[in-house]
C-alpha cells in the first residue's frame, strides 16, 4: 500500500441527512476513504480491522495473516478478552504488524428471512469499530470486509451498510478520523469501486451521476438501517382526526365520535390462531396443501414478473437432453453459483421460473460439484426453504439427483441434510466420483458439459469421453 495513505486530512462539516447529501463531498480530493486490493494485515495505520467468530478462533484468509504477521503474542492478548459478540469491536495491541492496534469485530451470519437483524449486526460491527477509533484517537483505520464469505452475507448489500456507515460516521467526526482504507480482495474489489462513488463522490459530475443509483434506504442520520414499521408513532390527540384544528375549549363539547375509530381500540381477530391449529395437529391436510399451494404460487407470480436476467446469466441451472429412461436432465453447475455475491431470494425465484413448467413431468438432476470453492456452497438454510417453498410435483416427479465429483465433506453435509431435514430425498441421492459411472445413466450426448468439468475428470479419471465435445455456450 502507498505510504501517503496515512497523510492525515481535515473534515468537512457535516451535511445534512437526505439522499442528495448522502452523495456530496464527502470523498474529498484528497481521498480521505479509499478502497485498495491487499492484505488488510500490511496496512501501516493506527489500527486495522479483524473479522473472526464469538470465540475470536475463527480460521478465515484476513485472520490467518493478521495473527502470522503479529505474533503469538495476540493469541496470549486475546484470551484475556473471553470473546466478542455479534457486532461488538475489541481492541488488542498490534504487536509485530505495522499498524499499533487491532480492533476485533464479529459480522452477523446472513439468513434471508432474518435480514433485517443481519443489517443492524453488520452496521453495529462498522459503527463500534469507528467509534472505538475515535474514543482511542486514532487517525486511521485499514477495514477488512468484515462480512465473510462463509457467513453468506451478499456482498453488494454489505459493501453499502459498510461505506453508508463510514460516510455518515465521517459528517458527524471527519476531524477525529483522518484517514479510513477499505483492504479488498480481487473478488470483492470490483463492488467496492462500483459503489464508492455514490458515497464518496469526488468531484460535482460524478455526484450527479451517481444519484440515480442510490438506494432507496440509505438509513438514519447514522447510517442505521430504519425499518419503517416498527417505529413507533404517537400523536397527541389519538382520539381526533390528523387533519381537525386543535380546539380550544377542551371541555364537555369535545367530540366523541372518534373515538375507537383507530386501529388500536378496535378489536382483532386473532392472527395466530391458524398457526396455532397447525401446532396443536387440528388444521386438516387438506388445508395444510391448499395453504402451501397459496404460498408457492405467490413465489411462482414473482418469479414470472421480475428480472432475473443477471441471475440467468450464470448460466447455474439449464435444461440439456433426457436420460436413459427418457426423463428430463437439468443441469446445475455449483461453481457458476456466488453465493456471496447474488441475491439469493432472486436465485429461489429463478428456480422456480425455469422449473416450475419441467417438473410437471419425470425429471432427474445432475449437479456438478467440481471444483466448486465456499464461495459456491448453498446453505442448508436456503436448501430447506427451497425445498419447503416448490410445489409438490417438484419432489413427486424428481427421480433422481447425481452428485458428481464430490468430497468428502460434501459427502457428509449432504448425508447430515437429507437425513435431518429433507429425508424425502435420502434415496434419490446418487454421489457420482466419475463422469463415466454417470454415462451408465444419461447418455453423454445427452449433457452439455461445461469444459472444466471434462477437463478436471480427463485429468483425475482419464478421457473417457474425446468424442463428446463441451457446450460452446458453457
Amino acid at each position: 500500500f502507498p505510504a501517503e495513505l496515512l497523510e492525515g486530512v481535515s473534515g468537512d462539516a457535516a451535511p445534512p441527512h437526505s439522499a442528495r447529501s448522502l452523495a456530496r463531498s464527502a470523498c474529498r480530493p484528497d481521498g480521505t476513504t479509499r478502497a485498495l486490493k491487499g492484505d488488510v494485515a500490511l496496512l501501516n495505520c493506527t489500527a486495522i480491522v479483524n473479522t473472526s467468530n464469538e470465540s475470536l478462533t475463527d480460521k478465515n484468509p484476513v485472520s490467518e495473516s493478521i495473527f502470522m504477521l503479529a505474533g503469538p503474542d495476540l493469541k496470549e492478548d486475546l484470551q484475556k478478552l473471553k470473546g466478542c459478540r455479534t457486532g461488538e469491536a475489541k481492541l488488542t495491541k498490534g504487536f509485530h504488524l505495522a499498524a499499533r492496534f487491532i480492533i476485533h469485530t464479529v459480522g452477523p451470519k446472513y439468513k434471508s428471512r432474518y435480514r433485517t437483524a443481519a443489517e443492524s449486526s453488520l452496521y453495529s460491527c462498522y459503527r463500534n469499530v469507528l467509534q472505538l477509533a475515535k474514543e482511542q484517537s486514532m487517525s486511521s483505520v485499514g477495514f477488512c470486509v468484515i462480512n465473510s464469505a462463509k457467513r453468506g452475507y451478499p456482498l453488494e448489500d454489505a459493501t453499502h451498510i459498510a461505506l453508508r456507515t463510514v460516510r455518515r460516521f465521517l459528517e458527524i467526526h471527519g476531524e477525529t478520523i483522518e484517514k479510513v482504507v477499505f483492504a479488498v480482495s480481487e473478488l470483492e474489489e470490483a463492488t467496492y469501486q462500483k459503489l464508492l462513488p455514490l458515497y464518496f463522490p469526488r468531484s460535482l459530475k460524478e455526484e450527479t451521476l451517481s444519484l440515480p443509483y442510490l438506494p432507496a434506504d440509505i438509513g438514519n442520520a447514522e447510517g442505521e438501517p430504519v425499518v419503517p414499521e416498527r417505529q413507533i408513532r404517537i400523536s397527541e390527540k389519538p382520539g381526533a382526526p390528523e387533519d381537525s384544528p386543535e380546539e380550544e375549549d377542551e371541555g364537555l363539547g369535545v367530540d366523541l365520535s372518534f373515538i375507537g375509530s383507530h386501529a388500536f381500540a378496535r378489536m382483532e381477530g386473532d392472527i395466530d390462531k391458524q398457526r396455532r391449529l397447525i401446532l396443536q395437529g387440528q388444521l386438516s391436510e387438506a388445508a395444510l396443501q391448499k395453504q402451501h399451494q397459496r404460498n408457492y404460487n405467490r413465489w411462482l407470480c414473482q418469479a414470472r414478473s421480475e428480472d432475473l436476467s443477471d441471475i440467468a446469466s450464470l448460466k447455474a441451472l439449464y435444461q440439456t437432453g433426457v436420460d436413459n429412461c427418457g426423463r428430463t436432465v437439468m443441469v446445475v453447475v455449483g461453481r457458476n453459483i456466488p453465493v456471496t455475491l447474488i441475491d439469493m431470494d432472486k436465485a429461489l425465484l429463478y428456480f422456480i421460473h425455469v422449473m416450475d413448467h419441467i417438473a410437471v413431468k419425470e425429471y432427474v438432476l445432475v449437479y456438478f460439484h467440481t471444483l466448486t470453492s465456499e464461495y459456491n456452497h448453498l446453505d442448508s438454510d436456503f436448501l430447506k426453504k427451497l425445498y419447503d417453498v416448490v410445489d409438490v410435483k417438484y419432489k413427486r416427479n424428481l427421480k433422481a439427483v447425481y452428485f458428481v465429483h464430490p468430497t468428502f465433506r460434501s459427502k457428509v453435509s449432504t448425508w447430515f441434510f437429507t437425513t435431518f431435514s429433507v429425508s424425502g430425498l435420502k434415496d434419490k441421492i446418487h454421489h457420482v466420483d466419475s463422469l463415466h459411472q454417470l454415462f451408465s445413466a444419461i447418455s453423454p450426448e445427452q449433457i452439455d458439459f461445461p469444459p472444466f468439468v471434462l477437463e478436471y475428470d480427463a485429468r483425475e479419471h482419464g478421457p473417457y469421453y474425446t468424442s463428446y465435445p463441451p457446450s460452446p455456450d458453457l
